[in-house]
Protein backbone atom coordinates (compact mmCIF):
# COMPACT_ATOMS: atom_id res chain seq x y z
CA UNK A 1 0.00 0.00 0.00
CA UNK A 2 1.32 3.64 -1.25
CA UNK A 3 2.87 5.55 2.48
CA UNK A 4 -0.14 8.29 1.81
CA UNK A 5 -2.93 5.91 1.35
CA UNK A 6 -1.79 4.49 4.83
CA UNK A 7 -1.52 7.69 6.44
CA UNK A 8 -5.22 8.76 5.19
CA UNK A 9 -6.84 5.17 6.78
CA UNK A 10 -5.33 5.96 9.91
CA UNK A 11 -6.51 9.28 9.78
CA UNK A 12 -9.65 8.14 8.91
CA UNK A 13 -10.31 5.07 11.36
CA UNK A 14 -8.83 6.47 14.01
CA UNK A 15 -9.61 8.95 16.32
CA UNK A 16 -7.81 12.59 17.47
CA UNK A 17 -5.21 12.21 19.56
CA UNK A 18 -4.25 15.11 22.46
CA UNK A 19 -0.45 15.83 21.85
CA UNK A 20 1.19 14.61 24.86
CA UNK A 21 4.77 16.21 25.46
CA UNK A 22 7.60 13.75 25.54
CA UNK A 23 9.63 12.81 28.56
CA UNK A 24 12.92 14.42 27.38
CA UNK A 25 11.32 17.44 27.36
CA UNK A 26 8.77 17.91 29.91
CA UNK A 27 10.18 17.87 33.46
CA UNK A 28 7.48 17.84 35.27
CA UNK A 29 6.86 14.34 34.97
CA UNK A 30 10.48 13.29 35.98
CA UNK A 31 10.71 12.09 39.25
CA UNK A 32 14.11 12.36 39.95
CA UNK A 33 17.18 13.74 37.55
CA UNK A 34 19.30 11.03 39.00
CA UNK A 35 16.61 8.24 38.36
CA UNK A 36 16.06 9.33 34.73
CA UNK A 37 20.03 9.93 34.23
CA UNK A 38 20.37 6.14 35.32
CA UNK A 39 17.36 4.99 32.68
CA UNK A 40 18.75 6.67 30.03
CA UNK A 41 22.21 5.41 30.50
CA UNK A 42 20.55 1.77 30.44
CA UNK A 43 18.62 1.24 28.16
CA UNK A 44 18.40 -1.52 25.93
CA UNK A 45 20.29 -1.18 22.49
CA UNK A 46 19.22 -4.60 21.54
CA UNK A 47 17.21 -4.23 18.00
CA UNK A 48 14.17 -5.91 17.75
CA UNK A 49 13.16 -7.76 13.91
CA UNK A 50 10.30 -6.24 12.78
CA UNK A 51 7.38 -8.61 13.46
CA UNK A 52 6.94 -11.33 16.27
CA UNK A 53 4.81 -14.39 16.34
CA UNK A 54 4.19 -16.58 19.21
CA UNK A 55 7.77 -15.51 20.35
CA UNK A 56 9.47 -16.71 16.89
CA UNK A 57 11.10 -13.98 14.71
CA UNK A 58 10.01 -13.75 11.74
CA UNK A 59 10.74 -10.93 9.59
CA UNK A 60 7.69 -10.29 7.22
CA UNK A 61 8.03 -7.67 4.83
CA UNK A 62 5.19 -8.10 3.15
CA UNK A 63 2.88 -7.69 5.76
CA UNK A 64 0.93 -3.94 5.16
CA UNK A 65 -2.12 -3.35 7.74
CA UNK A 66 -5.45 -2.70 5.69
CA UNK A 67 -8.84 -2.19 6.87
CA UNK A 68 -9.49 -6.29 6.28
CA UNK A 69 -6.96 -7.09 8.81
CA UNK A 70 -8.28 -8.47 12.11
CA UNK A 71 -8.08 -5.36 14.66
CA UNK A 72 -4.79 -5.94 16.77
CA UNK A 73 -4.02 -4.92 20.63
CA UNK A 74 -0.83 -4.06 21.90
CA UNK A 75 -0.73 -4.89 25.79
CA UNK A 76 2.36 -4.08 27.84
CA UNK A 77 1.91 -5.70 31.69
CA UNK A 78 4.40 -4.25 34.67
CA UNK A 79 6.87 -7.22 35.59
CA UNK A 80 4.90 -8.89 38.22
CA UNK A 81 2.25 -11.86 38.10
CA UNK A 82 -0.28 -9.50 39.57
CA UNK A 83 -0.10 -7.50 36.68
CA UNK A 84 0.54 -10.44 34.19
CA UNK A 85 -2.84 -12.06 34.87
CA UNK A 86 -5.49 -9.74 34.80
CA UNK A 87 -3.94 -8.42 31.61
CA UNK A 88 -4.15 -11.82 29.96
CA UNK A 89 -7.40 -12.79 31.17
CA UNK A 90 -9.23 -9.46 29.37
CA UNK A 91 -6.93 -10.65 26.09
CA UNK A 92 -8.69 -13.52 26.16
CA UNK A 93 -11.68 -11.88 26.22
CA UNK A 94 -10.83 -9.64 23.20
CA UNK A 95 -10.00 -12.71 21.14
CA UNK A 96 -13.20 -15.28 22.29
CA UNK A 97 -15.70 -11.97 22.48
CA UNK A 98 -14.95 -9.55 20.09
CA UNK A 99 -12.35 -11.41 17.20
CA UNK A 100 -9.29 -8.78 18.24
CA UNK A 101 -5.99 -10.18 17.95
CA UNK A 102 -2.89 -8.92 20.71
CA UNK A 103 0.56 -9.17 21.33
CA UNK A 104 1.95 -8.90 24.78
CA UNK A 105 5.02 -6.83 25.16
CA UNK A 106 7.04 -8.61 28.21
CA UNK A 107 9.53 -6.31 30.71
CA UNK A 108 11.74 -8.52 32.59
CA UNK A 109 14.43 -8.06 34.91
CA UNK A 110 15.93 -11.75 34.60
CA UNK A 111 15.33 -15.04 33.58
CA UNK A 112 11.24 -15.57 33.67
CA UNK A 113 9.47 -17.29 36.80
CA UNK A 114 8.28 -21.02 36.35
CA UNK A 115 4.20 -18.96 36.59
CA UNK A 116 5.05 -16.30 33.93
CA UNK A 117 6.21 -18.71 31.30
CA UNK A 118 3.08 -21.18 32.32
CA UNK A 119 0.58 -18.50 32.34
CA UNK A 120 1.81 -17.02 28.59
CA UNK A 121 2.59 -20.22 27.56
CA UNK A 122 -1.21 -21.25 27.46
CA UNK A 123 -2.68 -17.74 25.84
CA UNK A 124 -5.11 -18.88 23.09
CA UNK A 125 -4.64 -18.67 19.46
CA UNK A 126 -4.62 -15.27 18.34
CA UNK A 127 -2.44 -14.00 21.49
CA UNK A 128 0.96 -13.42 20.87
CA UNK A 129 3.93 -12.43 23.20
CA UNK A 130 7.27 -11.03 22.86
CA UNK A 131 9.74 -10.48 26.16
CA UNK A 132 11.74 -7.67 26.04
CA UNK A 133 15.78 -8.48 26.70
CA UNK A 134 16.12 -8.49 30.73
CA UNK A 135 17.11 -5.53 32.53
CA UNK A 136 19.89 -5.39 35.20
CA UNK A 137 20.46 -3.68 38.41
CA UNK A 138 23.45 -4.03 39.44
CA UNK A 139 23.67 0.06 40.06
CA UNK A 140 21.27 -0.02 42.08
CA UNK A 141 21.20 -2.64 44.57
CA UNK A 142 18.36 -2.79 47.33
CA UNK A 143 15.61 -0.36 45.68
CA UNK A 144 12.04 -1.17 46.15
CA UNK A 145 9.84 -3.35 44.31
CA UNK A 146 8.08 0.19 43.20
CA UNK A 147 10.75 1.33 42.16
CA UNK A 148 12.38 -1.41 40.14
CA UNK A 149 9.25 -2.04 38.44
CA UNK A 150 9.18 1.59 37.15
CA UNK A 151 12.71 1.63 36.09
CA UNK A 152 12.77 -1.41 34.24
CA UNK A 153 9.98 0.05 32.13
CA UNK A 154 12.08 3.32 31.58
CA UNK A 155 15.31 1.31 31.00
CA UNK A 156 13.18 -1.04 28.40
CA UNK A 157 11.49 2.01 26.45
CA UNK A 158 14.02 1.88 23.38
CA UNK A 159 13.14 -2.03 22.79
CA UNK A 160 9.55 -0.64 23.62
CA UNK A 161 9.47 1.11 20.98
CA UNK A 162 10.80 -1.16 18.41
CA UNK A 163 8.35 -3.24 19.18
CA UNK A 164 5.49 -1.19 18.44
CA UNK A 165 6.85 0.60 15.77
CA UNK A 166 7.14 -3.35 13.83
CA UNK A 167 3.60 -4.01 15.27
CA UNK A 168 1.87 -0.66 13.77
CA UNK A 169 3.66 -1.45 10.53
CA UNK A 170 2.36 -5.10 10.13
CA UNK A 171 -0.79 -5.47 11.68
CA UNK A 172 -3.76 -2.90 12.50
CA UNK A 173 -2.96 -2.01 15.57
CA UNK A 174 -6.08 0.01 17.33
CA UNK A 175 -5.10 0.49 20.83
CA UNK A 176 -1.92 -0.14 23.16
CA UNK A 177 -3.00 -1.47 26.57
CA UNK A 178 -0.66 -0.81 29.63
CA UNK A 179 -1.04 -0.55 33.57
CA UNK A 180 -0.28 1.61 35.93
CA UNK A 181 3.62 1.56 35.98
CA UNK A 182 4.04 1.61 32.34
CA UNK A 183 2.72 4.95 32.03
CA UNK A 184 6.08 6.24 30.16
CA UNK A 185 4.87 4.09 27.19
CA UNK A 186 2.39 6.52 26.19
CA UNK A 187 4.76 9.10 24.67
CA UNK A 188 6.07 5.96 22.53
CA UNK A 189 2.43 5.10 21.25
CA UNK A 190 1.25 8.56 20.36
CA UNK A 191 4.46 8.96 18.07
CA UNK A 192 2.84 6.63 16.09
CA UNK A 193 -0.66 7.70 16.48
CA UNK A 194 -1.96 4.60 18.55
CA UNK A 195 -4.15 5.61 21.37
CA UNK A 196 -3.17 4.20 25.15
CA UNK A 197 -5.47 3.30 27.58
CA UNK A 198 -4.65 1.87 31.05
CA UNK A 199 -5.76 -0.88 32.53
CA UNK A 200 -6.80 -0.14 36.72
CA UNK A 201 -6.43 -3.52 37.83
CA UNK A 202 -7.19 -2.70 41.62
CA UNK A 203 -10.85 -0.78 42.36
CA UNK A 204 -12.07 2.48 41.80
CA UNK A 205 -11.17 3.80 45.01
CA UNK A 206 -7.38 3.38 44.20
CA UNK A 207 -7.93 5.12 40.88
CA UNK A 208 -9.20 7.36 42.77
CA UNK A 209 -6.39 8.47 45.23
CA UNK A 210 -4.30 8.39 41.70
CA UNK A 211 -5.99 11.09 40.59
CA UNK A 212 -6.26 13.14 43.96
CA UNK A 213 -2.38 12.44 44.50
CA UNK A 214 -1.23 15.31 42.74
CA UNK A 215 -3.54 17.75 44.37
CA UNK A 216 -2.91 15.97 47.87
CA UNK A 217 0.93 16.48 47.14
CA UNK A 218 0.65 19.99 46.93
CA UNK A 219 -1.95 20.74 49.72
CA UNK A 220 0.39 19.12 52.10
CA UNK A 221 3.96 19.29 53.27
CA UNK A 222 4.40 16.24 55.77
CA UNK A 223 4.27 13.23 55.42
CA UNK A 224 0.78 11.77 55.13
CA UNK A 225 1.23 9.33 58.29
CA UNK A 226 1.68 12.37 60.23
CA UNK A 227 -2.16 14.24 59.31
CA UNK A 228 -3.80 15.17 62.13
CA UNK A 229 -6.72 14.29 60.40
CA UNK A 230 -8.09 11.68 57.89
CA UNK A 231 -7.81 12.01 53.99
CA UNK A 232 -11.49 12.13 52.38
CA UNK A 233 -11.21 10.36 49.02
CA UNK A 234 -13.18 12.66 46.24
CA UNK A 235 -16.40 10.27 45.04
CA UNK A 236 -15.58 7.60 47.28
CA UNK A 237 -17.51 8.82 50.56
CA UNK A 238 -15.07 7.33 53.09
CA UNK A 239 -12.10 9.01 54.58
CA UNK A 240 -9.08 7.02 54.95
CA UNK A 241 -6.17 7.91 58.41
CA UNK A 242 -3.00 9.29 55.95
CA UNK A 243 -1.30 6.04 58.23
CA UNK A 244 -3.97 3.23 55.88
CA UNK A 245 -3.07 5.06 52.42
CA UNK A 246 -0.53 2.67 50.13
CA UNK A 247 3.00 1.80 51.39
CA UNK A 248 4.51 3.12 48.45
CA UNK A 249 3.25 6.56 49.28
CA UNK A 250 4.55 6.17 53.25
CA UNK A 251 7.76 7.91 52.42
CA UNK A 252 7.39 11.27 50.34
CA UNK A 253 11.46 11.60 50.32
CA UNK A 254 12.04 7.79 49.00
CA UNK A 255 12.22 7.37 45.05
CA UNK A 256 9.24 4.73 44.87
CA UNK A 257 6.98 7.73 46.22
CA UNK A 258 8.18 10.27 43.13
CA UNK A 259 7.62 7.68 40.59
CA UNK A 260 4.04 6.52 42.29
CA UNK A 261 3.31 10.67 41.74
CA UNK A 262 4.69 10.50 38.42
CA UNK A 263 2.69 7.83 37.30
CA UNK A 264 -0.14 9.39 38.88
CA UNK A 265 0.21 12.19 37.13
CA UNK A 266 0.45 10.98 33.90
CA UNK A 267 -3.12 9.11 34.06
CA UNK A 268 -5.00 11.69 32.36
CA UNK A 269 -2.29 11.20 29.47
CA UNK A 270 -4.16 8.31 28.32
CA UNK A 271 -7.22 7.50 25.70
CA UNK A 272 -9.38 6.20 28.45
CA UNK A 273 -8.91 4.16 31.52
CA UNK A 274 -10.02 -0.02 31.79
CA UNK A 275 -11.00 -0.32 35.52
CA UNK A 276 -11.18 -3.78 37.12
CA UNK A 277 -13.93 -3.17 39.04
CA UNK A 278 -18.11 -2.56 38.27
CA UNK A 279 -20.62 -0.66 38.83
CA UNK A 280 -23.08 -2.73 41.10
CA UNK A 281 -19.71 -2.91 43.62
CA UNK A 282 -18.71 0.48 43.80
CA UNK A 283 -21.40 2.47 42.35
CA UNK A 284 -21.10 5.85 44.01
CA UNK A 285 -17.00 5.88 43.40
CA UNK A 286 -17.69 4.97 40.10
CA UNK A 287 -19.73 7.28 38.94
CA UNK A 288 -18.35 10.09 39.91
CA UNK A 289 -15.00 8.89 38.12
CA UNK A 290 -17.20 8.80 35.14
CA UNK A 291 -18.97 12.46 35.69
CA UNK A 292 -16.09 13.92 36.26
CA UNK A 293 -16.26 15.25 39.36
CA UNK A 294 -12.60 14.34 40.24
CA UNK A 295 -11.90 16.49 37.18
CA UNK A 296 -11.34 16.52 33.43
CA UNK A 297 -10.53 12.67 33.80
CA UNK A 298 -10.63 10.00 30.21
CA UNK A 299 -13.56 7.93 29.97
CA UNK A 300 -13.45 5.27 32.61
CA UNK A 301 -14.69 1.69 31.72
CA UNK A 302 -15.22 -0.42 34.41
CA UNK A 303 -14.52 -4.13 32.65
CA UNK A 304 -14.23 -5.97 36.05
CA UNK A 305 -14.34 -8.52 37.86
CA UNK A 306 -10.90 -9.38 35.66
CA UNK A 307 -9.83 -12.79 37.29
CA UNK A 308 -7.66 -16.06 36.66
CA UNK A 309 -9.46 -18.48 35.24
CA UNK A 310 -6.52 -21.00 34.30
CA UNK A 311 -7.41 -23.45 36.42
CA UNK A 312 -10.95 -24.90 37.85
CA UNK A 313 -11.55 -23.76 41.37
CA UNK A 314 -12.54 -27.17 42.61
CA UNK A 315 -14.26 -28.87 45.80
CA UNK A 316 -12.88 -25.66 47.85
CA UNK A 317 -13.94 -22.98 45.93
CA UNK A 318 -17.92 -24.60 45.62
CA UNK A 319 -17.28 -24.79 49.24
CA UNK A 320 -16.05 -21.06 49.26
CA UNK A 321 -18.80 -19.93 47.33
CA UNK A 322 -21.66 -22.36 49.12
CA UNK A 323 -20.40 -20.40 52.69
CA UNK A 324 -20.63 -17.00 51.65
CA UNK A 325 -23.91 -17.79 50.18
CA UNK A 326 -24.83 -18.73 53.73
CA UNK A 327 -23.40 -15.26 55.92
CA UNK A 328 -25.48 -12.88 56.43
CA UNK A 329 -24.42 -9.55 53.89
CA UNK A 330 -21.79 -7.24 55.80
CA UNK A 331 -20.91 -9.89 57.99
CA UNK A 332 -17.91 -10.96 56.51
CA UNK A 333 -14.23 -9.58 56.36
CA UNK A 334 -11.88 -9.85 53.48
CA UNK A 335 -8.25 -10.57 54.03
CA UNK A 336 -5.97 -10.02 51.00
CA UNK A 337 -2.31 -8.39 50.53
CA UNK A 338 -2.23 -8.70 46.46
CA UNK A 339 0.66 -10.37 44.84
CA UNK A 340 3.06 -8.33 46.33
CA UNK A 341 2.24 -8.58 50.02
CA UNK A 342 3.52 -11.96 51.79
CA UNK A 343 3.89 -12.01 55.37
CA UNK A 344 6.44 -13.25 57.48
CA UNK A 345 5.72 -16.24 59.54
CA UNK A 346 5.35 -13.76 62.55
CA UNK A 347 3.07 -11.63 61.22
CA UNK A 348 0.93 -14.49 59.65
CA UNK A 349 1.03 -16.32 63.07
CA UNK A 350 -0.12 -12.79 65.19
CA UNK A 351 -2.76 -12.28 62.23
CA UNK A 352 -4.13 -15.76 62.45
CA UNK A 353 -4.80 -15.32 66.56
CA UNK A 354 -6.36 -11.79 66.17
CA UNK A 355 -8.96 -13.41 63.72
CA UNK A 356 -9.41 -16.42 66.27
CA UNK A 357 -9.78 -14.25 69.15
CA UNK A 358 -11.84 -11.78 67.54
CA UNK A 359 -14.53 -14.49 66.66
CA UNK A 360 -15.51 -12.35 63.25
CA UNK A 361 -16.31 -14.37 59.95
CA UNK A 362 -14.11 -13.88 57.99
CA UNK A 363 -12.32 -14.78 54.64
CA UNK A 364 -8.92 -15.03 53.80
CA UNK A 365 -6.29 -15.50 50.41
CA UNK A 366 -3.17 -16.70 52.09
CA UNK A 367 0.26 -17.25 50.62
CA UNK A 368 3.10 -18.85 52.09
CA UNK A 369 5.40 -16.74 54.77
CA UNK A 370 8.52 -15.33 53.41
CA UNK A 371 11.28 -12.78 55.26
CA UNK A 372 10.88 -10.27 52.22
CA UNK A 373 7.40 -8.70 52.22
CA UNK A 374 7.63 -8.15 47.79
CA UNK A 375 8.85 -11.63 47.84
CA UNK A 376 6.24 -13.12 46.07
CA UNK A 377 5.65 -10.02 43.58
CA UNK A 378 7.40 -11.37 40.80
CA UNK A 379 6.75 -15.15 40.55
CA UNK A 380 4.26 -17.09 42.42
CA UNK A 381 3.71 -19.66 45.42
CA UNK A 382 5.05 -22.61 45.51
CA UNK A 383 3.55 -25.79 45.11
CA UNK A 384 3.63 -26.93 48.96
CA UNK A 385 0.81 -27.45 51.44
CA UNK A 386 -0.90 -24.30 51.09
CA UNK A 387 -1.97 -24.57 54.87
CA UNK A 388 1.00 -26.00 56.75
CA UNK A 389 2.40 -22.68 57.96
CA UNK A 390 -0.73 -21.63 59.93
CA UNK A 391 -0.82 -22.22 63.69
CA UNK A 392 -1.72 -25.55 64.62
CA UNK A 393 -5.07 -26.37 64.84
CA UNK A 394 -6.16 -22.93 63.68
CA UNK A 395 -8.58 -24.14 60.78
CA UNK A 396 -10.10 -26.65 63.42
CA UNK A 397 -10.67 -24.16 65.89
CA UNK A 398 -11.83 -21.17 63.54
CA UNK A 399 -14.16 -23.45 61.42
CA UNK A 400 -17.55 -22.17 60.64
CA UNK A 401 -16.03 -18.71 61.54
CA UNK A 402 -14.11 -17.71 58.94
CA UNK A 403 -12.51 -19.48 55.56
CA UNK A 404 -9.32 -19.65 54.18
CA UNK A 405 -9.93 -19.48 49.99
CA UNK A 406 -7.85 -19.51 46.92
CA UNK A 407 -7.76 -15.86 45.08
CA UNK A 408 -9.86 -16.72 42.25
CA UNK A 409 -12.48 -18.77 44.14
CA UNK A 410 -13.17 -15.32 46.27
CA UNK A 411 -12.80 -13.27 43.25
CA UNK A 412 -15.61 -15.19 41.39
CA UNK A 413 -17.74 -14.71 44.38
CA UNK A 414 -18.72 -11.54 42.84
CA UNK A 415 -20.86 -10.90 39.96
CA UNK A 416 -20.70 -8.72 36.83
CA UNK A 417 -24.46 -7.89 36.41
CA UNK A 418 -23.76 -7.46 32.62
CA UNK A 419 -22.51 -3.62 33.32
CA UNK A 420 -19.10 -5.00 32.51
CA UNK A 421 -20.25 -6.30 29.09
CA UNK A 422 -21.39 -3.24 28.35
CA UNK A 423 -18.84 -1.02 29.07
CA UNK A 424 -16.24 -3.58 26.92
CA UNK A 425 -18.64 -3.32 24.05
CA UNK A 426 -18.63 0.21 24.31
CA UNK A 427 -15.12 0.73 24.12
CA UNK A 428 -14.35 -2.29 21.62
CA UNK A 429 -16.54 -0.54 19.76
CA UNK A 430 -14.51 2.16 19.01
CA UNK A 431 -11.68 0.46 18.14
CA UNK A 432 -12.97 -1.36 15.31
CA UNK A 433 -14.37 1.71 13.79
Amino acid sequence: MHKKTRESQIAVTRRQHRKIPSNENNKAHTPTTACIRKAEESRSRTSIPPVFHDCLLCPVQSLVPTMTQKPHVAIFPSPGMGHLIPLTELAKKFALNYDLSSTFIVPSIGPPPEAQKKVLGSLPEGINYISLPPVSFDDLPGIRAETQISLTITRSLSSVRDVLKSLAASTRLVALVLDLFGTDVIDIASELSVPSYIASLSTGMTLSLHFYLPKLDQMVSCEYRDLPEPVLLPGCGISVHGRDLPDPIQDRKDDAYKWFLHHSKRHSLSEGILLNSFVDLEPETIKALQDQELGNLPPIYPVGPIIYSGSSMGASGHECLQWMDDQPNGSVLYISFGSGGTLSFEQLNELAMGLEISEQKFLWVVRSPDKSASASYFSATSNTDPYSFLPKGFLDRTKGQGLVGLKEAAAKAVSEEGSSSKSLHELVSKWKN
